[in-house]
């Protein structure tokens, strides 16, 4: 009788349970407005539908969707304690501490990616990424020997893992070992002569060996690829300061700066040179313009040489 007067009257027999669906129907409406949101790139939006949802029910998808968008809009503080209760609630879930290895990177708290790396490997000890991340977490800490064993065990399950190759190049280059450091970039430029990293890798190393000729044949193949790559612009300019090049130094980062107006190295490298060339109303100008670009430089100077006699010079900021 109870269940008919129930149906009759318009009134939920358990106003408990309607209470629940009606909960468990927002929290569906607000997920998958979220997920809606985040595929046309409202990512505005699709945070405030994404926490809605789990202000309703704790839900591990969910917060894996909100951990994406955070990323998106560049906030890994926000994303990080998703992802630490992610992992608290399936600790086996490989991929929430992939991910949350590549936060800690993110916010350079190396011991922490260490920690999650280590914890992914435990998971799945074959997992080629997880032995990179730690290798990053020990370049991150300063402990290349670590890094560099690392580095090897990814390669060893990823023959083809250029990023693994390119930091443990990086690694060897820093210790000096550059023909063991040749040996990956040649492996990267084996199946694609093309990658650029590994070309301005090769350039550094020629550079570092008095290979100077080298050197600039790789760096300025990195310019004709990509313009803007500044990288290459700073090491091809720097070499070239160093060969007392000027006048083609200049050239060359007036050239830079025409790509990119906002390039503030290329700003003190310019300047560098034109002060080393005799033009010091010229390199003036432009570390007015680089402390313009970058005000936080223009007050560490500013406090550093207060007390000094005659204040911040040239020298100073262009570091003759």
């Amino acid at each position: 009788m109870g269940f008919f007067k129930s149906f009759f009257s318009g009134k939920p027999a358990n106003p408990e349970e309607e209470q629940q669906k009606n909960k468990q129907k927002n929290f569906d409406i607000f997920k998958y407005d979220g997920m809606r949101a985040q595929r046309m790139g409202r990512t505005d939006y699709a945070v405030k539908c994404f926490t809605e949802a789990l202000a309703l029910q704790e839900d591990f998808e969910t917060m894996g969707y909100l951990v994406q968008t955070y990323m998106q809009i560049n906030h890994p503080e926000e994303a990080r304690p998703l992802l630490e209760r992610m992992a608290q609630l399936e600790p086996g879930h490989l991929s929430t501490f992939l991910n949350l290895a590549n936060v800690c990177f993110t916010l350079e708290d190396y011991p922490a990616m260490a920690e999650a790396a280590r914890k992914a490997i435990a998971i799945e000890e074959g997992n080629a990424v997880a032995h990179f991340l730690l290798g990053k977490a020990d370049n991150g800490q300063g402990n290349d020997l670590m890094c560099i064993a690392n580095l090897t065990k990814a390669i060893a399950l990823n023959d083809d893992f250029t990023e693994a190759r390119l930091l443990r190049a990086e690694t060897l280059m820093k210790m000096c070992q550059y023909k063991e450091a040749m040996q990956d970039i040649d492996a990267i430029l084996a199946k694609d002569s093309e990658d650029e990293s590994a070309l301005l890798l090769r350039g550094k190393i020629k550079e570092a060996t008095g290979q100077p000729e080298e050197a600039e044949a790789d760096f300025r193949k990195i310019t004709e690829l990509n313009p803007f790559n500044e990288s290459a612009y700073l090491c091809l300019g720097q070499l070239l300061i160093a060969q007392k090049k000027l006048t083609e130094a200049i050239a060359l980062f007036d050239e830079a700066i025409e790509l990119n107006p906002n390039f503030v190295k290329a700003y003190h490298e310019r300047g560098r040179a034109k002060l080393l060339n005799g033009d010091k109303e010229g390199a003036t100008e432009d570390m007015k313009k680089e402390l313009e670009l970058n005000p936080e430089e223009a007050e560490a100077l500013t406090g550093k040489y207060h007390n000094q006699p005659g204040g911040i010079r040239q020298t100073d900021i262009l570091g003759l």
